[in-house]
């Protein structure tokens, strides 16, 4: 079985679009991709200091979460994707 992994994403958008980029992923894409397969939770934060703004935390079972017919329809920035700046993502695993 492989272990859990935390994947952390975090992303800058323009100071005005960020009250609709907000809704939009509390209320659209994080129920979105709960509902997706291999998925098990997520929470979003703001980062004070080194680095970009926007910050989602996702535990997922493993990289096959991704490979899911349900997170190929959902995956990306919706109608951010064009704003979306300073995409950065990193995996971790517990040792």
């Amino acid at each position: 079985m492989t272990a859990l992994q935390t994947h952390i994403v975090f992303v800058d958008v323009a100071p005005e679009d960020e009250a609709a980029f907000d809704d939009w992923y509390e209320n659209t894409h994080l129920p979105d991709i709960l509902a997706c397969p291999g998925w098990l939770d997520a929470r979003r934060e703001k980062c004070l200091e080194g680095g970009p703004r926007h910050v989602a935390i996702y535990t997922i079972t493993g990289p096959e979460a991704y490979e899911t017919p349900e997170f190929e329809a959902i995956k990306g920035f919706g109608p951010f994707t064009d704003r979306v700046k300073n995409f950065k993502r990193i995996r971790l695993t517990k040792s």
